[in-house]
């Protein structure tokens, strides 16, 4: 063989080797624990179905998988709407580059603390006696304090989408810079009006963005369980939270089981995502 032959292996060789250590062998590895066989005190090496029987035959389970589904439709539906209109602002309404990333970092600097510190920061916000309560209350419009804002579904989500929904705006507004402004203004010498460019010109072409911002979002969604465990007041429940627990409980194989269930499932949504859309317009 040839050098030339083998060159495009050797450049390829290094970044196969780091995604074989970081990415297949662990995959792999969880694959084969959650067929492995455990008790109280220990794990045995073995092939069994038991964690996926288990699983699957589990009404708690099946409502914990329905549970964070429906954590992800919502959160990727509230994202989707405020990040897409973040974007459109920043790219068509903000003329100066300079005002455009400045405007960029400002959306950015929650990300200059933790995920934890910054869910967190809602909880005396949101609380019985949290500063939203007693503004209401001071101002007549409750009497007494509300009891949803914290500890409920809706500051998971609430949450959720103050953590997540950066990553929608970033590839959406990324391709919303690439678009053509001429087609824009093809468009409207047509005679389109602004909602049928907005419908039949912008939104078609900034897809690829909201189909990368979607599959962030879905992925970090489906996987989250700190933000469940601490918002909901363990009221509530994701696959996440299942395997800390479990992983808590000593339960490696049940956990391991559960991580390819979702692993299978975030795959198979993406799939659907790229069936719909053809991200490589945007690679």
């Amino acid at each position: 063989m040839t050098l030339s032959r083998i060159t495009p292996y050797l450049q390829a060789s290094p970044l196969a080797l780091i995604l074989l250590a970081f990415l297949v062998l662990p995959i792999a590895t969880i694959v084969m624990v959650s067929f492995w066989d455990y008790d109280s005190i220990q794990i045995f090496p073995a092939f069994v179905f038991t964690n996926y029987e288990e699983t699957i035959s589990s009404p708690v389970t099946w409502n914990t998988y329905l549970n964070t589904l429906k954590y992800t439709v919502i959160v990727w539906g509230l994202t989707l709407f405020i990040g897409f209109w973040v974007a459109y602002y920043l790219a068509f309404h903000i003329r100066s580059a300079t005002m455009q990333m400045v405007l960029f970092l400002v959306c950015t600097v929650p990300f200059l603390t933790s995920n934890i510190i910054r869910m967190i920061s809602w909880i005396p916000f949101l609380g019985r006696n949290g500063l939203l309560n007693q503004t209401f209350m001071a101002m007549g419009l409750i009497h007494q304090p509300l009891e949803f804002l914290l500890f409920s579904d809706f500051a998971v989500v609430l949450a959720m989408v103050h953590l997540y929904t950066l990553f929608m705006v970033t590839p959406i507004f990324n391709t919303l810079m690439r678009i053509d402004r001429a087609l824009i203004e093809a468009a409207r010498d047509a005679g389109a009006n602004g909602w049928q460019i907005l419908t039949n010109v912008i939104i078609p072409l900034a897809k690829p963005g909201i189909a990368i911002g979607s599959i962030f979002v879905v992925t970090l969604v489906m996987g989250d369980f700190i933000t469940v465990r601490f918002m909901s007041g363990g009221q509530s429940a994701s696959v996440g939270l299942m395997m800390s627990n479990q992983i808590a409980l000593l339960q490696y194989p049940a956990a391991a089981a559960n991580a390819v269930i979702l692993l299978v499932i975030v795959l198979l949504l993406v799939a659907a995502i790229l069936r719909i859309v053809n991200i490589r317009k945007e690679l």
